[in-house]
């Protein structure tokens, strides 16, 4: 009788520790990794444990003094409109990355099915999606976003931020993992495949696309920066979610009320730096899985 490929259940917590104890070692190998995921697990962390020590309906505008500096009672201050800057950064942190990964996951997902088909299968439907891309990719991102979001102001929610940043976020994800798809297609393990009679959703699934794993997770946590950049600029401009307190449209509320101006610091100062330090912790755990994906920088040459 053939043996499972699948572990017993009672081998499964020490596969788990094994797992653990190596994926450890890697990221003592790899700090930029490590660093980046340590931050991530920080701001989701304060989501999450923020809700166990602060009054989360504080958030509500009129729920507080308006307009107080940080404080024992109020660390983060609060803002004109009488909410607890602190614990407005803790409902609205969760949605922040909620637009990000939403964005970022559905532009991913359209661009690798766009780019695996167009660059397996090559011919006329190439050149269409060859031709189509670029000329995407030379239009303004942000202006048609602007367009999109104003024309439905009224209904925007962070769901509905997410699908407007989708909508092109998956362009330059086609074209990059195109490119590689053409680079792999000619490999002799693709030709084995292919002559043995495997479709070309099997040759992608059990031949290309792992060997492109490591790339796809880089070019996400990518995708997700480049979908919570977006979402800043459009609620900067006023065209984000105006019902739910996320971090960008309390910088958006900063602008509007003159927070500088006005010498309230803080309405800049801790939206702003947690936005930064998402950037920062994406941009770390991009920087340490383009390792994981590039040979020549494992290899360290």
């Amino acid at each position: 009788m053939a043996r499972s490929a699948i572990a017993p259940v009672e081998m499964w917590p020490r596969q788990i520790i094994r797992a653990t104890v190596h994926f450890v070692r890697y990221c003592r190998r790899n700090p930029a990794l490590a660093v980046g995921l340590v931050i991530l697990l920080f701001l989701a962390g304060l989501g999450l444990v923020g809700r166990l020590i602060v009054n989360v309906d504080d958030s509500a505008p009129a729920s507080v003094t308006p307009n107080l500096a940080p404080s024992l009672t109020h660390p983060f201050g609060t803002d004109g409109q009488g909410r607890d800057l602190f614990a407005a950064l803790v409902i609205g942190l969760p949605l922040t990355l909620q637009v990000g990964f939403v964005a970022g996951a559905i532009g991913l997902g359209v661009g690798a099915v766009v780019g695996f088909v167009s660059g397996y299968v090559g011919g006329v439907l190439d050149a269409i999606v060859r031709v189509a891309v670029d000329s995407l990719l030379t239009v303004p991102a942000l202006l048609i976003l602007v367009t999109i979001a104003s024309s439905i102001k009224g209904f925007i929610s962070v769901n509905v931020i997410a699908l407007v940043i989708a909508s092109l976020a998956w362009m330059g994800p086609a074209r990059t993992i195109r490119a590689q798809v053409l680079t792999l297609r000619g490999r002799g393990y693709v030709d084995i495949a292919r002559f043995s009679g495997v479709g070309t959703v099997g040759v992608i699934c059990r031949e290309l696309l792992p060997n492109l794993l490591g790339y796809l997770a880089s070019s996400f946590v990518a995708a997700v920066s480049t979908a919570v950049l977006a979402s800043v600029g459009l609620s900067a401009l006023g065209l984000g979610p105006q019902n739910v307190p996320t971090v960008e449209m309390m910088l958006y509320w900063a602008i509007f009320y003159g927070a500088l101006a006005s010498g309230a610091w803080w309405w800049w100062v801790f939206p702003g730096g947690l936005v930064l330090l998402l950037f920062l912790g994406l941009y770390f755990v991009t920087s340490g899985l383009d390792e994981v994906a590039n040979p020549r920088r494992r290899l360290g040459t």
